[in-house]
């Protein structure tokens, strides 16, 4: 099995119905997860300084590390997620 990112973008004051719908679709796909993780406030770095992260439609929000046979498996598991704007699936190197 190969590894895959999905970077969830965007942030909405949930409602209940909406943590309950996260909920639902973390537990089915528990059994291929590997790591889950939420985000708090962040700050960008560059050369020229640096700046906070507010939280918004563009914001990323957390990602889920999943395994999965292929990138067309993994995207039809984000395709499923409630997502507030988007998810991103990246396949990780290894090695």
């Amino acid at each position: 099995m190969k590894k895959f990112v999905m970077q969830h973008i965007g942030f909405d004051r949930p409602t209940p119905e909406v943590m309950q719908a996260w909920g639902e679709w973390f537990e089915s796909i528990q059994d291929q997860t590997v790591e889950n993780v939420g985000l708090m406030a962040g700050r960008e770095v560059t050369k020229d300084g640096t700046k906070a992260l507010p939280w918004g439609l563009d914001s990323v929000t957390g990602y889920t590390v999943v395994q999965a046979e292929s990138i067309d498996e993994a995207e039809a598991m984000a395709r499923a997620c409630p997502s507030i704007t988007s998810i991103r699936v990246y396949e990780v190197r290894e090695g």
